[in-house]
């Protein structure tokens, strides 16, 4: 593969990679009634159930902002069927509860926040399931009624152009469990997508700009590449992929729970296992999307948010200013240190720009005058973390073993992490 035929990413790809953290927000009738299943297609909690009096859209980018995230998921329709914002595609959401008199709307004041904190707004429409109008993966009604699929093709639709069409320019749509094909009756919605949302990335569908890792843990395999062969495939990628598709990793902040239930305070993850995801998601060239878990109220609970606060400021004290750093391009990228220097985490990044070139690397410590391997890999794309052993170095290479094309560094850092 020579560089003309290499993969590269699109302007919105690119963005997004740079933003690397998000925050996932999962808000739903289901808050309220944790223990219906929607699948069971009936005893729907009554729409009066949600009373988030409390309801206050900057408190949760407040949250986003002590994280470091850049960019924002809300869940604007989850499974349970439930519209977070004053739709007229059918009646069971906000529009239809009491709260601030049915003139409601979630989903405008989160988008409004977003932009308020600089915080890059995204939704998430899941037109696999619903609830409310008994459908299910990948997206079929259960009666199997043609015209009733027919009528829930165009339900979905309807949802995503009033979602695409009345909040402004969104960076990130999110489709859980993907999309059925028009053809075998799912909403043909790739059309609306270019004309309404060109720059947004894309998570799931047949529209997909940004891929699953095949897991809700918040870790990607190694190596995860950004290229993938097919769409549908999760995973790490193919080195040999023709279509630029990179990962995100999702993941609660509350052990196994997405929406937030009572008495679950004491199952926000610790701030090391957040870090540990941090280096197993951002550090494995993908990016991270935490949860959070809005309660009854429609805050981010305490516990959580001082958790986030703890998050942020461990990966700003690791990260955010770097020993010594380079940039360059060859086989060869040198980092002089000046002075015997200890050093305990290497951060490279290639300038994807030119896509993925890097194939197999090593990086290698100069002590006492002579070169020493600290650490080695396989694909570096946006951004590889390597934990090395620490060690006392005056200088530090990058040496890349395996490549397709000419390697093009972006950074070569080095820090002293203290552990």
């Amino acid at each position: 593969m020579n560089s003309a035929s290499l993969p590269t990413p699109n302007a919105a790809q690119l963005a997004w990679h740079d933003m690397e953290l998000g925050m996932f927000f999962h808000f739903d009738l289901y808050t309220y009634a944790p223990e219906w299943n929607f699948r069971t297609f009936s005893n729907h909690p009554s729409p009066q159930l949600f009373t988030p009096t409390k309801l206050d859209t900057d408190q949760w980018m407040e949250a986003a902002k002590a994280m470091g995230a850049k960019y924002a998921v809300l869940t604007a329709k989850h499974c349970s069927g439930f519209l977070m914002w004053p739709s007229t595609a059918y009646d069971y959401g906000v529009k239809q509860t009491k709260w601030r008199g049915g003139r409601g709307d979630v989903v405008g004041d989160f988008v409004a926040s977003c932009r308020r904190h600089g915080i890059k707004p995204g939704l998430y429409c899941s037109v696999s399931a619903n609830g409310w109008l008994k459908a299910d993966n990948p997206g079929l009604v259960k009666s199997g009624d043609a015209k009733e699929q027919a009528r829930y093709k165009a339900i979905c639709e309807q949802m995503l152009r009033e979602l695409w069409s009345n909040y402004g320019e969104l960076t990130e749509i999110w489709f859980d469990g993907s999309s059925l094909a028009p053809e075998k009756g799912g909403p043909d919605f790739i059309p609306m997508l270019r004309e309404l949302q060109p720059n947004a990335v894309v998570f799931q569908s047949p529209a997909a700009s940004i891929r699953w890792v095949g897991n809700e843990d918040g870790v990607a395999p190694y190596p995860c590449w950004s290229t993938v062969a097919d769409l549908d495939k999760a995973g790490g990628g193919d080195p040999d992929g023709k279509l630029w598709c990179p990962g995100e990793c999702d993941v609660p902040i509350r052990k196994t729970q997405w929406f937030w239930k009572p008495g679950e305070e004491n199952r926000v993850k610790d701030t090391d296992h957040l870090v540990g995801l941090y280096y197993k998601s951002v550090g494995r060239n993908c990016n991270l999307l935490l949860n959070a878990n809005i309660n009854r109220d429609g805050l981010v609970p305490e516990p959580d948010m001082t958790r986030y606060a703890e998050f942020g400021r461990e990966i700003r004290r690791r990260f955010a200013k770097p020993i010594a750093e380079t940039k360059g391009e060859g086989e060869t990228v040198m980092l002089p240190l000046g002075k015997p220097t200890r050093i305990d985490h290497v951060v490279t990044m290639e300038d994807i720009r030119y896509g993925e070139r890097v194939r197999k690397y090593v990086v290698e410590a100069q002590v006492g005058g002579q070169w020493r391997e600290i650490c080695g890999g396989s694909c570096v794309g946006h951004k590889r973390i390597d934990v090395v052993q620490a060690i006392t170095a005056t200088a530090v290479r990058f040496r890349a073993l395996e490549s397709v094309a000419t390697p093009k560094l972006r950074l070569l850092a080095v820090f002293d992490c203290g552990g």
